[in-house]
Formats: C-alpha cells, structure tokens, sequence
C-alpha cells in the first residue's frame, strides 16, 4: 500500500467521473470520501472497492446543496479518515435538455444550488481546514466545470453551461485568494 497522502473527499463520487476520480486517488495513497446524494449502493460499493484494494474509504451521504450536509460531509470524512488534504468539487446535475424558453425557475434554482452552491460551500470547508493562515498544512481543491462553460451549450442546456462558467469565474477568484498565500 502506498503512503497516506492524507483524506480526499470526492463529491458526486458514487459513479461515472467522481467514481473513477476515487479510485485512481486511492491508488494513488489518497483515503477517501465517496460522497453521494442519491446512489447509496453505488457510493458503498466503491468505497468497499476501495477497502478491498488496500486503501482506506468510506461512503458519506450529503447533500452539497445543503449547508448542513456539507459541513456534516467535511466533519464525518475528518473523524473517520483524518485529516482533509485534498477535494474534487464533482458533483454536479444538469437540469436535463431544455431550451432557454422552457427552463423552469425551480430546475434553474436546483442547477445552481448544486453546481455552484455545493462547490462554493465544499471549497470553503477546505480551505477552513487546509489552510495554513487557519493551521492548516495545506492542499488541493480541484473544480470540475465542463466544456459547455465554453460553447453554451445553445439547445440543450443552456442553464447547466451557465452553472459551468460560473465554476470557472469562482476556480480563478478561489484560486487567487488562496493558493499562494495560504497553500490551501
């Protein structure tokens, strides 16, 4: 077994992109957070992939949308796997192909809330315990956008790109807020 990089949290991590992103950081001497939603068997039986490989993991549900549920997220992968080194804002909902015109205010509320909300409020946690201004030893926070962020996504989604680009504007504040002074 590798060395233990320290815990990483993986948000929407129960399959696809955040699923393989969990395994490949446990191969890699990361203990790790599955975080789901929804999808409890799918997060549980990565984590007990994880395990069974040697690594150290467990499965948390947590709404990113939720305040409650992220700080809960943060202080349940702290208590069982140590201390944070490390998270990968994944988890993300597109809101399903729609037009402009047909795009409900409750699903642009729920786009937002999870894509940009969810992030916002997981990369605070981090820093609050990364950061070596907050003692903290330091770290790495890794957002997921999308190419539609770029393309607009005209026809399908715009509501998700929108939610996308947003991530890309806050990774460059976030990043020039923290990462040279504060190594979180």
């Amino acid at each position: 077994m590798l060395s233990n990089q320290g815990t990483l949290i993986v948000t929407g991590s129960s399959r696809g992109i955040g699923a393989a992103i969990a395994q490949r950081a446990s191969a890699r001497g990361y203990s790790v957070a599955v975080n789901f939603a929804t999808g409890e068997a799918e997060a549980r039986a990565i984590a007990e992939q994880i395990v069974s490989a040697g690594g150290r993991s467990c499965a948390i549900q947590a709404d990113v949308a939720r305040e409650e549920d992220v700080v809960r997220l943060f202080e349940t992968a702290e208590r069982e796997l140590g201390a944070i080194k490390a998270l990968v804002n994944n988890a993300a909902i597109t809101g399903g192909f729609a037009r402009v015109e047909s795009v409900s205010a409750t699903t642009l509320a729920q786009v937002m809330a999870v894509n940009v909300t969810g992030a916002f409020l997981c990369a605070r946690e981090a820093v609050r315990r990364m950061s070596t201004q907050r003692g903290g030893t330091g770290g790495a926070i890794v957002n997921i956008s999308s190419r539609a962020a770029r393309t607009g996504s005209a026809g399908e989604w715009v509501h998700y790109a929108a939610s996308k680009g947003t991530i890309d504007s806050f990774t460059i504040g976030l990043a020039r807020e923290v990462a040279t002074k504060e190594s979180a």
